[in-house]
């Protein structure tokens, strides 16, 4: 007998069991799903029935002359003489329904309150009668089904303790069936594969095991002729492989399909700090777990990376101290496969980690991703204004003098726009440390607040938001470049507005603080921001969780207006919490007088 033959009959056996009990646990199960459903429509129906009579004579011991209850009576009433069912229980019914007329024509004859009490107790009497015979009916029911499931227990319990001996000697039995002869099989082949003369895997039967002892004496045959000819290759190709990576100036290391690492070039072992022994013969996922470096070298082969379906997925880039600075090496993990002539097929031989120098390239790639991030961001906010303006000048309903107006401020906005261009290669310079070159003259912060205001009017008018501005009569002038700090201020208006709700107020406010300062303040009553966002949102390309869904920029607006200020001599901070509202201040120094 085979061994699918013996596993088909000992699962056949067990579930002709388990199809036994199931089947008489189902059919005892439904018998007693009829028993309790009989019990329900035949007594505990009746005895609901019978509680809501008596709640109606008590309700009518109360108020004899209520209708309600008397109603409440008669349906009650109804439904138990539809549901008789015990013997003797239609003549009670009769009985409650000849006390029931009899009480109905008292009232009519507005007899005497006590003989109304009278006939009401003989209604109690007989309704406890009623519910006394259906009470009984059902314990001894309940009786007869709570013996018919101790009864279905014990034939369960039977069926049980029969299907755990049989599946107790089939689980002992068929896996000494099944093992026995792979045991043997197993010595066998272990005993081929050790050290000594070569001879082949005994076929005691003509069986599953019998023919995965043919085949492994026909894969045993083929592997010994070519073992010797394997490691003579290998020890070739590894010498040829140091041989080559020991000479270049990347950081290469070279590990087995396995993940040991066989190789660590002078440049790999200088940038890691370790020496050869530390790197070669470890495990790559051992060497993960020495310090937050290795874990990211390897983190590729470790933890490999879903590639996004465009193929924009970049290496990852490491960064290291060298001098006293810092150097950056992308890292490139890749898979060394060698075709297998003789099997006609790729085979998979291991990794190659390389580490490339990319500093200067690094340098020059962030220098020229900021300058045009915030070339983007500051042109954004005119550019709006201007597509907000055109927009109005195709409108037909707008009047010649309207269009003059919004023609003139397209101009300003055009003309403003030349000049930020000048304005935003300086911002670029600051990257590679030149500072920003300011024009700092006295200015008026009425002015600053009527040129920003005008700007964004388009915008306000679009979002129907009403701005209000506070600027005392006697504030004095500020020693401030009038181009860079309308520019902070139009961006801080522009952000009030793209987070303001449709019909809200914008607030713009300049006071004078002691010390030869003035500060002024932008409101608005958006979705506010938490107090752990407050510093961060002025950061280059920062990003804070907005639950409102309002889309933000590009995270530099206010990084670049913090640079702005500071470079003036003030501060740009900002007061804010969610569901209040943000409040952005930045101060100036004053004129001196």
């Amino acid at each position: 007998m085979t061994l699918k033959t013996k596993i088909r009959l000992s699962i056949l056996t067990m579930l002709v069991l388990l199809l036994a009990l199931g089947g008489y646990a189902f059919q005892t199960i439904q018998r007693l799903e009829g028993g309790a459903r009989g019990i329900q429509l035949a007594n505990f129906n009746s005895v609901e029935y019978g509680l809501q009579m008596l709640r109606a004579v008590e309700q009518l011991e109360q108020e004899p002359t209520a209708a309600a209850p008397l109603e409440q009576f008669r349906r009650a009433l109804t439904r138990e003489a539809a549901n008789i069912t015990e013997r003797g229980e239609l003549e009670l019914v009769d009985t409650l329904t000849q006390h029931l007329a009899d009480y109905q024509t008292l009232v009519d004859e507005q007899a005497p309150l006590a003989q109304q009490q009278l006939k009401l107790r003989q209604l109690q009497a007989e309704i406890h009668r009623v519910v006394d015979l259906n009470t009984v009916s059902f314990n001894a029911k309940t009786q007869s089904a709570t013996t018919n499931a101790a009864r279905a227990r014990q034939m369960v319990l039977i069926f049980i303790s029969l299907s755990a001996a049989i599946g107790l000697v089939l689980i002992v039995r068929l896996p000494r069936e099944v093992l026995r002869p792979l045991r043997r099989l197993t010595a066998d082949v272990e005993d081929v594969a050790s050290p000594g003369p070569t001879h082949l895997v005994p076929i005691a039967k003509n069986d599953e095991v019998g023919a995965v002892a043919l085949a492994l004496n026909r894969a045993f045959g083929y592997m010994q002729d070519q073992r010797s000819a394997t490691r003579i290759a290998l020890a070739t190709e590894r010498n040829r492989l140091e041989s080559l990576v020991e000479h270049l100036d990347e950081g290469l290391l070279l590990l087995d399909e396995s993940g040991c690492v066989l190789l660590a070039n002078p440049t790999a072992r200088r940038l890691l700090d370790r020496s050869a022994a530390d790197l070669v013969g470890h495990k790559a996922e051992d060497l993960s777990r020495e310090s937050e470096l290795l874990h990211t070298l390897f983190q590729p082969l470790l933890e490999p990376i879903a590639k996004p379906a465009d193929g924009s997925a970049q290496p990852p880039l490491l960064t290291f101290r060298q001098h006293g600075e810092e150097v950056y090496y992308r890292l490139t993990a890749s898979h060394i496969v060698s075709f297998n002539k003789e099997l006609r097929q790729t085979e998979f031989a291991g990794h190659i980690l390389s580490l490339r120098n990319v500093s200067e390239f690094k340098k020059l790639d962030e220098i020229k991703s900021n300058f045009l991030a915030t070339v983007s961001h500051e042109l954004k906010t005119p550019l709006a204004s201007i597509n907000l303006s055109l927009m109005l000048l195709q409108d037909e309903r707008t009047d010649p003098e309207e269009r003059l107006r919004i023609a003139d401020g397209i101009r300003e906005e055009t003309t403003r726009l030349l000049g930020m261009v000048g304005q935003l290669i300086d911002v670029s310079r600051l990257d590679a440390g030149a500072g920003i070159k300011l024009d700092v003259r006295s200015v008026a912060l009425a002015d600053v607040v009527e040129y920003a205001v005008d700007t964004v009017q388009p915008q306000l008018q679009d979002k129907e938001l009403c701005l209000e501005t506070n600027l005392p009569p006697t504030l004095p002038a500020a020693r401030a470049d009038l181009e860079k700090t309308t520019w902070v201020l139009i961006n801080l208006l522009a952000n009030a507005i793209r987070y303001s709700p449709r019909g809200a107020r914008l607030t713009v406010q300049a006071t004078q603080l002691p010390g030869h300062e003035l500060q002024v303040s932008v409101q608005d009553y958006g979705p506010g921001i938490p107090a752990e966002y407050h510093e961060r949102i002025f950061q280059r390309f920062a990003e804070v969780p907005n639950p409102a869904g309002h889309k933000g920029g590009s995270g530099l607006g206010l990084s670049i207006s913090r640079e702005f200020i500071s470079t003036q001599g003030g501060r740009l901070w900002v007061e804010s919490a969610p569901g209040t509202g943000s409040r952005f201040l930045f101060t100036l120094p004053a004129e001196s007088n």
